[in-house]
């Protein structure tokens, strides 16, 4: 699947949070009318040191496994608070190239705009593929939440500094605790909420990330850092 070449990855630290401020200007937050019939998951972790491993899965609305694809690579840039898409982003851009299918969406093992400059790795990665993007989140990385009633569905807002509303707290499984849903980009709190529920079956995590978390554990397991 082909991308924007949008900036560089070779950056400090100071330059690297100025083009956070200057790209969460270009995102675009808009209804999403229909619930799309292919999505993508994205799970990406560190089975070794400096040494990431991406995992993208393809489900239709039925919530079925069509394909998945993997990669494995070294990991340049270091672990910084608030700049993970820095350091995870650059590995998803590589197993996107391989990606054959063209998902409506893209759900991904992290946050939207519900981060300190409103560029979570979801937003970042949006940007790059012109596609819509929902963050899924286990914990909350920024904002203030009242805790949403325990039925699942039930949902309140994940508000920012300006009083703005970032994203939502969501139930997705009654008497379990909520997950942290944010826009990224072409999509908008309210359609990132109810597209979660679609793709949500009798597990709290929502199936493509938590599919996709599935196969990366699997992939973890067989993999040998003396061939990376």
């Amino acid at each position: 699947m082909n991308y924007i070449e949008l900036h560089k990855w070779n950056l400090n630290y100071s330059e690297a949070v100025a083009l956070q401020n200057e790209l969460k200007s270009k995102l675009t937050h808009k209804n999403v009318n229909k619930i799309p019939e292919i999505v993508a998951g994205v799970d990406i972790s560190f089975p070794f040191k400096d040494v990431g491993l991406c995992v993208i899965v393809i489900l239709d609305k039925h919530l079925n496994v069509v394909d998945y694809i993997y990669h494995t690579d070294r990991i340049d840039f270091p672990y910084i608070p608030g700049l993970l898409s820095f350091r995870e982003g650059p590995l998803f851009l590589k197993t996107l190239k391989k990606l054959k299918a063209e998902p409506e969406m893209f759900f991904f093992d992290g946050q939207g705009i519900a981060h300190p400059r409103g560029l979570g790795l979801a937003a970042h990665m949006g940007l790059f593929m012109q596609k819509p993007t929902i963050g899924i989140a286990k914990s909350r990385l920024f904002g203030t939440f009242v805790e949403p009633d325990k039925s699942k569905g039930n949902w309140t807002a994940l508000v920012g500094k300006k009083n703005e509303v970032i994203g939502a707290v969501l139930r997705t499984r009654t008497n379990t605790k909520p997950v942290f849903v944010s826009p990224g980009h072409l999509t908008d709190v309210i359609s990132s909420v109810r597209i979660t529920l679609a793709f949500t079956n009798t597990f709290k995590i929502p199936e493509p990330t938590r599919r996709a978390h599935i196969i990366t554990q699997k992939l973890k397991a067989n993999l040998d850092d003396r061939k990376l």
